[in-house]
């Protein structure tokens, strides 16, 4: 099997990071300058999550599309061929978009997701283009973390309105609706209720644009769990195109504490107006009785209401979807996006089974107003598109692949490894083997395959043998902590978890082991046999996976008060908000039986006899706040003693890089983040050791990866990978000895697909 040198693979959505490098450890100083030229090339697999979608009315040929954390995509013949847009802009993640009614070319974006998961990306503000896309510019409102709707005046481009959730992390001044007059040069907050709410969705009358309706939300999200609902909820109403608000109260209309509120107004009767809202459905949060209901409805633009349907399908998990649509030529036909798709052809009373689905997990939904059969729909599988009024969809799939975690193996060319969202564990090649021909060299999508595994943990080939792959997660449809052996050779797999059970629904403190959403799986640099997962515990396995054994006491803090119900007024438990959990393991490949664990409630323990002594280190990290989640850990290969750990807190609501060295089996650590500017998107996901040059390092945040060394730093935008949920998101491949010797390296634009 060949070593690893010297490339660098950077696979925070979907792309490779290809730059040259000379094997030889002790050579002159790389200049900056060369660090710069770099470039992504895309490789696979094709993508899922899109967030935002809007068209331009009359207009069969022109869609935007805005991904989770893939930047925007436009298609100007209906959908056949994409092209990325906003590639060049520091940050990935679309939470909305809006096109100016009286001139097309004039396009807003609102970056951040709204639609809540614990994995999901943060913006940096609100962009405007005047050209259709092709160039934009920051407009402001860098703070808001997620904006999930922009609403811009059919008559006059200068209005707009910005609904700004909020990075949601914990309390903000900057969330609610902001208005600007002035095409973006001055924004004004024109409602706010309080620093723990935002605002979830916002709809303006298509007839009056002086009538508008905003949902408010109250809402929390930290590591150990999502709490959706409370006062600060409700629903609100301005007159004045929202220079000023009313609260909405009574009527007919739930009473507090309430939750996620979506909101639309008929286009052909604007007296029709429909909330989607939160409730409780009855269960008790804080032991409090809370209400139902899903769907309320208007006849009098706002002024009463009423209970529709309770139908859970219409919402579904509410803080990752509840939206709907309105059709544009009949105010009793209504669409609404959860994990399924339905509607309603009696203005909410019944659902009615649509003749096609446009795909699973739906968010967002396009209308033409000039035509009510075309449709775009957005979801976790990509865009469709219809213009038959949903009989039937084209499904788009776009390049915005979200990885959560990468490995590489040693074959020549060597393979890329990683758990896509929404899909299993998948291999790849790094060249296509194809040459000449149609397509030339790229890498067509049908050579990546799945590998078992899920699209939540890791996928890693075994080191001596590469047919062998070790996949986790406990996402796609496996919920407890799924460990499966794949072999290549016959694309069979085994499922091989430490405690086979579905612990949907179930909390952290339930539960027998605690493996959370993306707990790791590493193998041991010394013994490619010994196969090691995290869960509170460190758990290993010698024979293929047909046992296992734990190697450590529960190394997390193991807070009972922070293993609860996650989600509120609706809860979720599926194993994202786990908290108490082993999310890092890393043997030192210079000794045997040296391993690091690092846990997502902020420990750092190491053992140096396997298994038997374990060691908690935190307290020699200097400046560490409590509660970080010690996303990856790199043991060095150059000394037993050293290791590099990356700290995320952004959950915590702190968005600092954390990054640390110790070069003493964790006696003492030293921090090295020095020089990496600090933003909304600063936070550190992943760490890692270059094979090659002793010192030099990469860390990856959510919006640059950076690389260090003894006289340098150099930090390199990486559009299309920043902002995904990816936490291990990037491998380094070494090439052997005589390819890189030439110093012979090919790169690639990152537009070519």
């Amino acid at each position: 099997m060949a070593k690893r040198v010297g490339v660098g693979l950077f696979f925070g959505a979907l792309a490779v990071f290809c730059g040259g490098a000379s094997t030889r450890a002790q050579q002159a100083q790389i200049s900056p300058d060369l660090y710069n030229e770099m470039k992504f090339r895309y490789i696979g697999p094709v993508g899922n999550r899109a967030t935002a979608v809007a068209g331009i009315p009359g207009n069969p040929n022109v869609y935007y599309v805005g991904a989770a954390s893939g930047g925007i995509f436009k298609s100007t013949d209906g959908g056949i061929h994409w092209d990325p847009i906003f590639d060049e802009e520091p940050v990935s993640s679309i939470g909305s978009l809006g096109i100016a009614a009286s001139d097309p070319n004039i396009v807003w974006a609102g970056t951040g997701e709204s639609f809540i998961r614990s994995h999901i990306s943060v913006g940096n503000g609100i962009y405007k283009s005047l050209d259709a896309g092709k160039t934009w510019k920051l407009m402001g409102l860098e703070k808001t973390g997620r904006i999930a709707n922009v609403m811009i005046d059919p008559h006059n481009p200068d209005i707009v309105l910005a609904c700004a959730l909020g990075h949601a992390y914990g309390a903000q001044p900057d969330r609610g609706v902001f208005r600007t007059t002035d095409g973006g040069k001055n924004w004004e907050k024109v409602l706010f209720v309080d620093e723990n709410t935002g605002c979830s969705d916002m709809g303006m009358d298509p007839n009056n644009p002086r009538t508008l309706f905003a949902g408010m939300w109250q809402l929390e999200i930290h590591t150990y769990g999502r709490k959706s609902g409370g006062p600060g909820s409700g629903l609100f109403k301005s007159t004045d195109e929202g220079a000023t608000w009313k609260r909405l109260e009574g009527h007919g209309l739930p009473h507090s504490p309430l939750g996620r509120i979506a909101v639309r107004v008929a286009p052909r009767d604007s007296n029709r107006v429909y909330a989607l809202i939160e409730t409780g459905d009855g269960v008790p949060m804080d032991g409090k009785p809370t209400q139902s209901g899903q769907l309320w409805r208007s006849d009098d633009g706002g002024e009463n209401w009423q209970l529709i349907n309770s139908d859970r399908q219409i919402r579904g998990r509410t803080h990752y979807y509840t939206r709907e649509e309105v059709s544009p030529d009949n105010e009793n036909e209504v669409y609404f996006f959860t994990s399924a798709f339905s509607r309603t052809l009696d203005g909410g009373h019944t659902l009615t089974n649509m003749p096609s689905s446009p795909g699973g997990d739906n968010h967002e939904m396009w209308i033409d107003p000039t035509n009510g059969d075309r449709m775009a729909v957005v979801n976790d599988g990509g865009v469709s598109i219809s213009v038959n009024r949903g009989h039937s969809w084209d499904h788009i799939q776009l390049p915005i692949a979200q990885i959560y975690h990468v490995t590489l193996d040693d074959q020549i060319p060597y393979f890329v490894y990683g758990n896509k969202q929404d899909g299993p564990s998948y291999r790849g090649p790094s060249n296509s083997l194809q040459f000449g021909g149609f397509g030339g060299s790229q890498i067509s999508r049908g050579v990546w395959h799945p590998v078992a595994g899920s699209e939540s943990g890791f996928a890693t080939p075994d080191p001596v043998d590469n047919n062998i792959i070790w996949s986790t997660g406990t996402g796609s449809g496996s919920v407890g902590g799924s460990v499966a052996r794949f072999d290549e050779r016959n694309h069979q797999a085994r499922e091989v978890e430490v405690w086979p059970e579905d612990v949907s629904g179930a909390t952290a403190a339930e539960v027998k082991y605690r493996f959370n959403w993306e707990f790791p799986v590493t193998i041991s640099p010394h013994d490619h046999n010994k196969v090691y997962v995290g869960s509170q515990y460190v758990h290993v396995t010698t024979d293929g996976g047909n046992s296992w054994r734990i190697i450590s006491p529960d190394l997390t803090r193991n807070d009972p008060s922070r293993m609860q119900i996650s989600g509120g007024l609706t809860p979720d438990n599926i194993g994202v908000e786990y908290a108490g959990t082993v999310f890092a393991i890393a043997e030192s490949p210079k000794e045997a039986g040296v391993i690091w664990a690092g846990t997502n409630d902020g420990y750092v323990q190491i053992t140096r006899d396997g298994g038997k002594n374990w060691t908690n280190v935190t307290k020699n990290i200097p400046n560490l706040p409590e509660w970080g989640t010690v996303s990856n850990i790199e043991a060095s290969r150059y000394d037993a003693g050293t290791a590099y750990i990356s700290v995320d807190f952004h959950q915590m609501n702190i968005r600092d890089p954390f990054a640390y060295k110790t070069t003493d089996y964790g006696k003492t650590w030293t921090s090295i983040t020095n020089g990496i500017p600090h933003s909304m998107l600063s936070y550190a996901h992943c760490i890692r050791e270059d094979p090659v040059r002793k010192g030099l390092l990469y860390l990856g945040t959510a919006s640059t990866t950076v690389k260090t060394g003894s006289r340098s730093r150099v930090a390199c935008r990486t559009p299309r990978c920043i902002g995904s949920p990816c936490r291990n998101a990037f491998a380094i491949w070494r090439w052997p000895p005589t390819a890189a010797a030439s110093g012979s390296w090919t790169t690639s634009p990152r537009s070519s697909r």
